[in-house]
């Protein structure tokens, strides 16, 4: 499964491209959403630190975070995350 989100800005995008994915681990460090404000999400990564990422708006927001469930659930994985300016392809599996 694949989506493409548009974050606020291009260092938005690259942001959260490298919270969710580390390519030569292939792993995964978003361990958990912690808030929702508007068009902000602020995740939880494995080492208990938080981060803010702005995206394009609220619906934005709720695409990312309906996506990312099932990832923090550890139903399905990331495997591969790409940045075109500002936005972010994130594909699962």
């Amino acid at each position: 499964m694949k989506i493409k989100v548009s974050c606020e800005d291009k260092y938005e995008a690259q942001k959260l491209a490298s919270l969710i994915f580390i390519k030569d681990s292939k792993e995964t460090y978003i361990t958990k959403i912690l808030n929702v404000i508007e068009n902000e999400v602020v995740v939880e990564l494995k080492d208990k630190s938080a981060h803010s990422v702005l995206l394009a708006d609220a619906s934005q927001v709720e695409l990312f975070a309906d996506f990312i469930q099932s990832v923090v659930d550890k139903v399905h994985k990331i495997i591969q995350t790409k940045v075109f300016n500002k936005e972010i392809e994130i594909t699962k599996g």
